[in-house]
């Protein structure tokens, strides 16, 4: 069964975070530069949440919020769901459809090691399932 380390060692695992004293607006702008839709919030290398494009429209947008004037900790989700290491993609799979998530921290011994979207599990399954394939064929026509 394949991890979440294979999935984060075919990958860049860039940590992208903000502080949660950062304004929403500046933390869209960084998200927007890295084209990315959602951030992890750190403080002293410690995760303290995530922000996600969601978050902006159902906390900013439609609560009649300015993004300018609010701070992410005020509208980040805390505590978010985090992943490890060792942990199968069907795992990840499961747990973002059961929770209704798109990204998911992974953390290991208290360090945040990356993060994994609904996106990279979904590629990570499909070239993971064409190699399977790819072997049967062979193996079938060796």
């Amino acid at each position: 069964m394949k991890s979440v380390k294979h999935l984060l060692d075919t990958k860049q695992a860039i940590i992208i975070a903000v502080s949660e004293n950062m304004s929403v607006l500046d933390a869209l702008k960084v998200m927007t530069k890295k084209n990315i839709s959602a951030v992890l919030v750190m403080e002293d290398e410690q995760l303290r949440g995530i922000f996600t494009e969601r978050d902006n429209a159902r906390k900013i947008i439609l609560q009649g919020k300015s993004s300018k004037d609010t701070l992410i900790k005020e509208v980040m989700t805390a505590n978010p769901i985090t992943i490890r290491l060792s942990d199968s993609i069907d795992y990840c799979m499961e747990l973002m459809t059961d929770k209704h998530i798109r990204h998911l921290p992974v953390v290991e011994n208290g360090e945040v090691k990356g993060m994994v979207s609904i996106g990279d599990v979904v590629k990570f399954i499909i070239a993971d399932q064409k190699q399977t394939i790819s072997q049967l064929e062979s193996y079938i026509s060796g």
